[in-house]
């Protein structure tokens, strides 16, 4: 059974300066577009989350982001049973996104521990989540499934963006063939297949000029060798962090962590 997409919202906020002295402010995605100066009648998740799960009140502050890179203050206004409305007073430039560009490539897996991975994946600054079918994966999604768990997973990452203070929201690509996704890949990335025998070293990794990096990960039962093949024949290298056997839900985040701290700006 799965959450509803809002239901994983944080109450973690973003400092800011207001009325003259430092607040933590509440942080709310919202869909369309914000204009300082302008009102808008919040989205019913957001208006949800604002007025029954936090019980903020008329006059209330709180910070809206659309994924634009901006976050934008703004002042309720009016909460009723029919909806809320906000105030939209200011916006700010906001600069948390790494210099890299990284795709996690993640071989789908089961309930919660896909959650975890696209989750911890977005507040470590992962631009785009691409999950994939691999010869054994042992999920398999199709019809009205597929679009339910794609939403949920969108707002799984969207929860986390707002926990995390990023103005941009990764994309969560439609899950697809492992094939299909590496050939679509920037030529120019920078291809990584996490290995204990892989041949390549954290240190000996160099940052492509692109700033694209693409994270193979594999599902429970790992790739299969023929998807293995596929992913060297689409340039995938084996990087070796050490020779122990990790975890789906472990793997992709400690790479990514490891080359965000060589490469990124961790």
């Amino acid at each position: 059974m799965h959450r509803r997409a809002h239901a994983g919202r944080n109450p973690q906020a973003s400092a800011s300066i207001f009325k003259g002295y430092c607040v933590r402010l509440t942080r709310v995605h919202v869909e369309g577009a914000l204009v300082p100066g302008s009102e808008i009648a919040l989205p019913e998740d957001a208006a949800a989350h604002l007025a029954r799960v936090l019980r903020l009140r008329q006059g209330d502050a709180c910070v809206l982001f659309n994924g634009d890179g901006h976050d934008y203050h703004a002042q309720l206004l009016r909460i009723d049973r029919r909806e809320v409305v906000a105030a939209v007073t200011g916006a700010r430039a906001v600069d948390t996104e790494s210099p890299l560009h990284i795709t996690l490539l993640q071989g789908i897996a089961r309930g919660e521990k896909m959650d975890l991975i696209l989750q911890k994946a977005t507040e470590l600054g992962v631009a785009a989540l691409l999950p994939v079918d691999s010869e054994r994966s042992e999920v398999r999604l199709t019809g009205e499934r597929l679009h339910k768990r794609l939403a949920h997973w969108r707002g799984v990452v969207v929860a986390a963006c707002e926990q995390s203070g990023r103005a941009q929201v990764p994309q969560v690509a439609e899950p697809q063939a492992l094939l299909a996704a590496a050939a679509a890949l920037p030529a120019d990335s920078l291809r990584l297949l996490l290995d204990p025998q892989g041949t390549h070293a954290l240190k000996m990794l160099a940052a492509p000029t692109s700033g694209q990096v693409v994270i193979a990960i594999g599902p429970e039962g790992g790739w299969s060798p023929r998807d293995r093949k596929a992913l060297e024949t689409h340039r995938f290298q084996g990087l070796r962090l050490g020779p122990r056997v990790l975890r789906t839900e472990t793997a992709g985040l400690a790479a990514i962590a490891a080359v965000q701290a060589l490469l990124g700006d961790l």
